[in-house]
């Protein structure tokens, strides 16, 4: 559920970083997993999708909360309006969305850079295709539906994420999203607390330094013909308090006026 090519220096250019920037795997200094061979991961490295790829689906697991979300976001699809509807799914991790698409009439296609992940999604019905959100091997057009849910936050260019996601959507079409946004609240919560508690977030997952730029997100979507409107998003917190004393299989999630932490956004692609 990332990408390694290289964000932009700075939000607000479109120059290139280096190979060498620390930022292309993680913050310098900062981080992240154990590899099963011992070895320390830096932050935002995709290799820990394939250390954790037994966990994906553990209903308990740390990508419970990634679950919930998923459920979240799919209320955002909207129905197939044409036979043969195709939704890409990007940053598609085992196809957490999968389950949550099932009568709304779409071929799900998801697309991921872990092979451990694909397959997993390939067996609850998606059909998968390794590649990077920043170099799409897809046509442009091909998507009634894009849904990037919990992956701009990993990428290292949002420009190329965001051109990618709005190139292969049809006019007409819909953008489903949900990430991470880059304020101080969001780095206290989504990485000092949740990965220290249970099915927050696998520790080191998320590199701060990326998480996204609202504003800059919203003008992103713009310029390439998409009105994104945003929502803010977090746990139901009676739920999640069940959920961590073991009286409810999950959690809701639940739409707010702040979007300083989690948010969601949805926007129609501009007809040519």
């Amino acid at each position: 559920m990332s990408s390694t090519a290289p964000r932009s220096t700075s939000r607000r250019s479109t120059s290139q970083v280096t190979r060498s920037d620390p930022r292309r795997r993680g913050s310098p200094g900062v981080t992240g997993t154990r590899a099963p061979h011992g070895l320390q991961r830096p932050r935002n490295d995709p290799e820990q999708y394939e250390d954790l790829a037994a966990v994906w689906w553990q209903p308990r697991g740390p990508f419970s909360l990634l679950h919930w979300i998923a459920k979240a976001r799919a209320a955002l699809v909207p129905p197939a309006a044409r036979p043969g509807a195709v939704l890409v799914d990007l940053g598609c991790g085992a196809g957490l969305l999968a389950p949550h698409l099932a009568g709304k009439g779409y071929r799900h296609v998801g697309i991921d850079l872990s092979p451990s992940a694909l397959a997993l999604g390939r067996d609850h019905g998606m059909q998968a295709v390794r590649g990077d959100v920043l170099s799409l091997p897809l046509p442009d057009g091909i998507a009634d539906t894009v849904s990037a849910g919990e992956i701009l936050e990993h990428v290292t260019d949002l420009g190329r994420a965001v051109a990618e996601a709005c190139r292969v959507l049809r006019p007409g079409g819909t953008l489903v999203i949900d990430t991470i946004a880059a304020t101080f609240l969001a780095r206290l919560l989504a990485v000092e607390v949740a990965e220290r508690i249970p099915g927050g977030a696998p520790p080191g997952i998320h590199d701060p330094a990326l998480f996204v730029d609202r504003r800059q997100l919203v003008a992103l979507c713009r310029s390439h013909g998409v009105s994104l409107v945003l929502s803010g998003l977090r746990p139901s917190i009676p739920e999640t308090i069940a959920w961590l004393r073991g009286k409810r299989s999950d959690a809701s999630m639940v739409r707010t006026w702040s979007t300083s932490v989690l948010f969601q956004g949805v926007g129609v692609k501009a007809e040519q």
